[in-house]
């Protein structure tokens, strides 16, 4: 007789659920992604997203909307716990602080085109016009959920001596921040900064390491807003992706997958020598687009490129090459 035979997925299935079950994989911990479970079990791409499917169809996992695939949280308290948040009193209870640190929790959890008035009140378990005792709207609360969590941005105890290690600790903190808070990408354009305490803090910090090099002070400002838009820029993606996912039902993994037909004839048409060249040669597994990646390099190119400009004294921001 022929011996059971586990199939793949499922064997995919068993070893995730066993990590979870040692405490390697903890709740809201990222699970690895299609392409990075289809390269460690050297499977297909559809064996992988069908394993991926089981656990979220069994409750184990779940999507996290600009995150991915998780490991699902411990079942939440029950109804009666839910209703003591809406308990007699409750209201009196409010704060602006309270208000806005619902707000944020929902612009995390669900993005910022979720949040209102009326959803920040839902989640307090109040009236609908409670939080307008505490903020004048939407728009004052954004701007107070902004500076509230750029009050997050670490400060370090003692600055680092090098110019170039501390702008790498501030681009990289707010990177970290924007990971945190995707929303933050949406809350207004480049042209039309936030004067917030906290963000000028950190615009503080940024010039206070330009500070001494010669530079004049339109170009430290550029500097400044340069660094700053490489981290939006990429960020803004983070929301961007979890539209996409919701409008579409797919991950941006399994939306490539669909794309694969359309890529293979273009790259077979011979149109594009360079573009097959270069896809081809990143192998079986493709290209993985990977944000925190783009993010290390670009901020490594435009540092490199900021230490030319102050060696070489180039300081005057309308010098042409």
């Amino acid at each position: 007789m022929t011996a059971h035979r586990t199939p793949p997925y499922q064997r995919i299935v068993n070893d995730i659920r066993q990590r979870i079950a040692e405490g390697e994989l903890a709740p809201g911990d990222r699970l690895p992604s299609t392409r990075q479970i289809a390269r460690e079990w050297n499977v297909a791409l559809a064996t992988a997203t069908k394993a991926l499917t089981v656990l979220r169809q069994e409750g184990t996992v779940h999507t996290r909307a600009r995150v991915g695939t998780v490991v699902a949280p411990v079942r939440e308290a029950s109804g009666a716990a839910r209703r003591t948040a809406k308990a007699p009193g409750a209201e009196r209870e409010l704060s602006r602080d309270g208000v806005v640190r619902a707000a944020i929790s929902i612009a995390d959890g669900e993005g910022l085109a979720a949040l209102s008035m009326r959803s920040v009140a839902a989640r307090l378990g109040t009236a609908a016009m409670s939080p307008y005792r505490y903020v004048n709207g939407k728009d004052d609360l954004v701007l107070l959920m902004a500076d509230t969590v750029f009050g997050e941005l670490p400060r370090p105890a003692e600055d680092p001596a090098d110019w170039r290690a501390r702008l790498e600790d501030g681009a990289r903190a707010m990177w970290a921040l924007h990971r945190k808070h995707p929303w933050l990408a949406q809350t207004g354009p480049l042209t039309r900064p936030l004067l917030l305490p906290n963000m000028l803090a950190y615009s503080e910090w940024m010039l206070s390491a330009l500070d001494g090099h010669g530079l004049d002070p339109a170009t430290m400002l550029d500097i400044n807003v340069l660094l700053y838009a490489h981290v939006q820029g990429l960020a803004v993606h983070l929301e961007r992706e979890a539209q996409a996912q919701g409008a579409t039902g797919l991950s941006d993994e399994q939306w490539l997958d669909t794309q694969t037909a359309v890529l293979t004839r273009l790259i077979a048409s011979g149109a594009y020598p360079t573009f097959a060249r270069v896809v081809e040669g990143c192998g079986p597994a493709g290209y993985d687009l990977d944000l925190d990646a783009l993010f290390e390099l670009g901020l490594r190119s435009h540092l490199d490129g900021l230490s030319i400009l102050i060696e070489t004294g180039r300081t005057n921001r309308r010098l042409t090459p």
